[in-house]
């Protein structure tokens, strides 16, 4: 199920700390030193999801406070790069899992969402009225074989072909290993966001990551990929966890996701004209948080003096 991101902070994520409930409510405890402990006070009823990084420790009663204040909680790796597992908390709205199960119960519905996914990854599509699934793998197919001809030529990487074997891994060429490994980290972090039901894939619980994560290999995993390096799989996954590139994706997946499950849908107005109207519960824009002034705008460069 999607997590609720109408309120002002929609993900935060945490590592190297211990998470307790006291007497005030959840705070994260940061070891400065042997003698100084630091204590952050965590917005629980203004959070949607909490990320754990592999540094974190959590107390019962601080989950206890967690799900009942309606925030989901993510086990995830450094930086987010794999979502391991998830606490959901039982007053969580189904509204986004019914609007999924509808639409992909429905096997023209389901081709619909297929095809404005197709169109969210290549904005200048142009699709016969009646195409096919068959013929939108084809496409696909078409189009990432031209980009990455494309990127290998921009990089020097010389010619390309995309291989991925799961059961070979540790056997394929660096430019393979290393796009094989920054999807993983996609994947990861997807997950932590999305239902399980595909559209295009099917068959596993990551199916429906696999659909989405797709929407953004082109913009994001490709690109850092594709680089020489003497251990491509490493350099792909820090890459990843450099400035936590992946975390700030997550408000783009869950606002893509609830586009493509209620898209705007067409009235006729009384002077007859057309209206558009969606059924779409928009988010907000992600903000800061700062235990002193609380909310802060993001998409700002807080650095202080010239570096």
């Amino acid at each position: 199920m999607l997590p609720r991101v109408a309120d002002s902070l929609s993900f935060l994520y945490l590592d190297m700390v211990r998470v307790v409930q006291d007497d005030t409510g959840v705070c994260a405890q940061i070891q400065v030193d042997e003698h100084r402990t630091d204590l952050v006070y965590i917005p629980t009823t203004a959070l949607s999801c909490l990320l754990l990084g592999p540094g974190v420790s959590i107390t019962t009663p601080a989950l206890t406070t967690l799900a009942r204040d309606g925030t989901s909680v993510v086990c995830v790796g450094a930086g987010g790069v794999r979502a391991y597992a998830g606490i959901l908390p039982d007053s969580l709205t189904t509204h986004w899992l019914e609007q999924q199960v509808a639409t992909w119960a429905d096997p023209a519905r389901r081709l619909e969402v297929a095809v404005r996914m197709y169109r969210m990854r290549f904005k200048d599509a142009d699709l016969p009225a009646a195409v096919t699934l068959d013929q939108l793998r084809g496409m696909e197919g078409q189009r990432m074989k031209a980009f990455y001809k494309i990127l290998a030529h921009q990089h020097g990487i010389g010619r390309f072909r995309r291989n991925y074997r799961p059961d070979q891994w540790d056997t394929q060429d660096p430019v393979n290993l290393a796009l094989s490994a920054a999807n993983t980290c996609l994947y990861g972090v997807v997950h932590a966001a999305l239902p399980a039901l595909g559209y295009v894939h099917t068959g596993t619980q990551h199916a429906f990551v696999y659909d989405i994560a797709d929407l953004y290999k082109a913009d994001i995993t490709l690109p850092l990929a594709l680089h020489n390096s003497h251990n491509p799989e490493q350099e792909a996954r820090r890459r990843f966890r450099e400035d936590l590139r992946l975390l700030r994706l997550l408000p783009r997946i869950v606002q893509d996701v609830q586009s493509l499950l209620t898209p705007p849908h067409t009235t006729t107005a009384d002077d007859g004209t057309d209206e558009e109207h969606s059924e779409r519960r928009d988010a907000r824009m992600v903000h800061l948080w700062d235990p002193k002034t609380g909310v802060l705008p993001a998409g700002v460069n807080y650095a202080k003096g010239d570096n």
